[in-house]
């Protein structure tokens, strides 16, 4: 990444089967402002992104696993990038809230290029979520 180059806030919109059910899980857990809503759908900012939890009652996850340094990481999934100390501050406050990850906190590429902090969990519908950390932001795209 070029350091004159502009980060714009990113849009996601993902299913859920349970408004206020996913709206609970993400207010808990993250550091959520509600924006606009509606019966069928809910604006979040998170860390600074638009994510918005549109309702269908009948979405089911459906995932991919791929392998990942030996985990089973699920796909699609969505997420954030934090500082590292963001991230490392989620990472304890999940694990003291006791949820159930699917790939637990840990940290990737450790001492090479990209080295990063990474976490996966899913929301009460089933999307899945990670959450990465990094000391250097100019290493995100690091070969």
């Amino acid at each position: 990444m070029k350091d004159d180059q502009v980060i714009f806030p990113f849009h996601v919109a993902v299913p859920v089967n349970n408004l206020k059910r996913a709206l609970e899980f993400y207010q808990n857990h993250f550091d959520v402002e509600v924006g606009r809503r509606s019966e069928q759908w809910v604006d979040l900012n998170l860390y600074g992104h638009q994510f918005v939890l549109h309702l269908d009652e009948q979405h089911e996850a459906r995932q991919h696993i791929n392998k990942v340094d030996g985990k089973q990481v699920p796909v699609p999934h969505y997420g954030v990038i934090l500082s590292m100390p963001e991230w490392r501050k989620l990472a304890e406050k999940l694990t003291f809230q006791q949820v159930e990850f699917v790939i637990e906190p840990y940290i990737r590429f450790e001492g090479q290029p990209g080295e990063q902090g990474t976490l996966f969990l899913l929301d009460p519908s089933g999307n899945a979520l990670e959450f990465k950390g990094f000391e250097d932001f100019s290493q995100i795209f690091a070969s």
